[in-house]
């Protein structure tokens, strides 16, 4: 076995193995989303399934021989899962319904055709006369031909594009927040441009290869077969790691819509809100709450955690800090500030301690604090 083969087969199987781990986590990670987690951990068992398959034939199993008539594709699923996946993440208490199995059929069909086309193999003795019509043909486009990646990839592309008009929906309702789905919105676009890539690939080198060769084409292996298991590899990782650290997310950020009276008493509680934190500075009081907060506006603590909630969208200790950070960065641009050491500038602008005041920077800018001081 060469080299090559040796590391294709060490990538492949890490991406399985985490496929599988990452999916039995998520099955058994029944507090919240249920539903969800179950369409994801289905979809990298799959992908796993998959690239397993390709290990045995790297090691010469499935090729006409006992595993050839076990191994099965179920490839015509994948996008119907992410779009399952996705409407389970947008819907409380998600659960199909009859027009629902629809999305089913591609499935069902493939793995008809793929028992008919294997079967073709206990009939045939090497000629054409041995299989009927439609045995020999079905063989021909099933086997010869890359079908099964071409309709995978268009059915994939398809969902992604369903999926991620659903979430536009959800979030132009008000029931849901962008925010909180947007690493979803990074999966889906991540899986219609890669399939869409593969897609372009199979059908312009199908078209170019038939016409400056006389042999069969026999999927796409000359130059981007394994690429392609890896690039899988490396999505089966991505989404597994997304799924299995948000597994246990409240199901599934979906909020009650706010009524207009609603809505707009919340708007002109920010409004306030905003006004207190630009004018009077009330951040730089280290001992600030949600409830000095009410108590200055004259309102109900409550009514302050729902403006944050629904209007800000920010936890109110990140609210702070925007602005404790914001004006550290003022003071070091004051050159009588530099005398000062850049813990107390973070203690004049309303931090209790460094540890708090290094996460804020790091959070809010994505920088140390020393960097932060001499990009100032």
């Amino acid at each position: 076995m060469s080299t090559t083969n040796i590391f294709i087969i060490i990538l492949l199987c890490i991406g399985a193995i985490q496929g599988i781990v990452f999916g039995i986590i998520l099955l058994r990670s029944t507090r919240y989303n249920r539903t969800a987690n179950f369409f994801l951990a289905v979809l990298l068992f799959l992908l796993s399934y998959r690239l397993i398959v390709q290990v045995m034939r790297l090691f010469g199993l499935g090729y006409y021989d006992g595993w050839y008539y076990i191994h099965l594709d179920f490839s015509w699923f994948i996008g119907a899962l992410l779009y399952f996946y996705t409407r389970a993440q947008t819907t409380g208490n998600f659960t199909l319904k009859r027009k629902d199995w629809i999305h089913f059929l591609p499935l069902f069909i493939q793995i008809c055709c793929s028992i008919f086309v294997r079967l073709q193999n206990l009939y045939w003795d090497g000629t054409r006369e041995s299989l009927s019509w439609l045995g020999y043909w079905g063989y021909v486009v099933w086997m010869n031909n890359a079908t099964i990646y071409v309709i995978a990839s268009s059915l994939i592309v398809f969902y992604t594009y369903r999926s991620e008009k659903n979430l536009k929906v959800a979030a132009s309702s008000g029931e849901i927040h962008p925010n909180k789905l947007k690493w979803i919105s990074r999966i889906l676009r991540a899986f219609k441009i890669y399939f869409s890539i593969v897609l372009l690939i199979l059908l312009i080198d199908l078209v170019v290869y038939n016409l400056t060769t006389d042999h069969n084409y026999f999927y796409f292996n000359r130059f981007y077969f394994y690429p392609f298991f890896i690039g899988l590899a490396i999505l089966i990782y991505w989404i597994g790691i997304e799924g299995f650290s948000r597994r246990n997310q409240q199901d599934p950020a979906i909020k009650k819509r706010l009524s207009p009276s609603e809505k707009n008493r919340l708007i002109e509680i920010s409004v306030v809100l905003e006004e207190m934190m630009v004018e009077k500075k009330m951040y730089k009081d280290q001992d600030i709450s949600i409830r000095s907060v009410a108590n200055e506006m004259g309102i109900k603590s409550y009514l302050v955690s729902k403006c944050l909630n629904e209007i800000i969208d920010k936890k109110f200790n990140d609210y702070i800090n925007e602005y404790r950070v914001k004006e550290v960065q003022q003071l070091l641009k004051n050159d009588e500030n530099k005398k000062y050491t850049l813990l107390s500038l973070a203690m004049e602008a309303g931090f209790n301690s460094k540890s708090s005041f290094n996460r804020a920077v790091k959070k809010q800018l994505g920088i140390t604090p020393n960097e932060l001081k001499r990009s100032s």
